[in-house]
């Protein structure tokens, strides 16, 4: 097991589509069991397989509440299959952009279908918190992300506020 580290905007890799997974081997498997040491590491509550400068469609969801066992969820290749009409607003921050929240207007439901940890097809319909982290990660798959689904000015305002910081850490991105 490996804490990954998780890429920050502005890096520009953020904004990659990822790559189906062929099979859902022993390296996809490690991959999974170190993004979930770095998803609780950072701590999250979602990490996706591009956060961590991976290119693959694979991410790793845990919404289990603090005082309840780890429920940790494993998914290669997610597809929405189906979203609901009605919306739900959630709070969101990412891990690729820390410390910064803003409310996220987001279908309340969800089905998603993805390959498991042992490469089972399965089907999830999520509702609430989990749908809204399925969303999120399955968002950061395609090269989006939360801050999209906000006004131009507050997302051009977080933007600039992330260049600014990588130039004065001495970053090139």
């Amino acid at each position: 097991m490996a804490i990954l580290p998780i890429i920050e905007l502005p890096d520009p890799r953020l904004r990659l589509v990822s790559e189906p997974v062929p099979a859902v081997d022993a390296a996809v498997r490690q991959l999974m069991d170190d993004m979930l040491d770095t998803m609780y590491d950072a701590p999250g509550i979602g990490l996706a397989a591009i956060q961590v400068a991976v290119p693959k469609r694979v991410l790793v969801i845990d919404v289990a509440k603090e005082d309840a066992p780890p429920a940790p969820l494993c998914v290669a290749n997610p597809e929405i299959v189906w979203a609901s009409d009605e919306k739900n607003v959630y709070q969101e921050g990412c891990l690729s952009i820390p410390e910064y929240y803003e409310d996220v207007e987001r279908p309340q439901k969800v089905r998603v279908r993805f390959l498991n940890r042992d490469g089972q097809i399965q089907e999830i319909e999520a509702d609430g918190l989990l749908a809204t982290c399925f969303q999120h990660e399955i968002d950061h798959l395609n090269g989006v992300l939360f801050i999209d689904h906000l006004s131009r000015l507050k997302r051009d305002r977080v933007q600039k506020k992330f260049v600014k910081a990588a130039r004065l850490r001495g970053g090139d991105e």
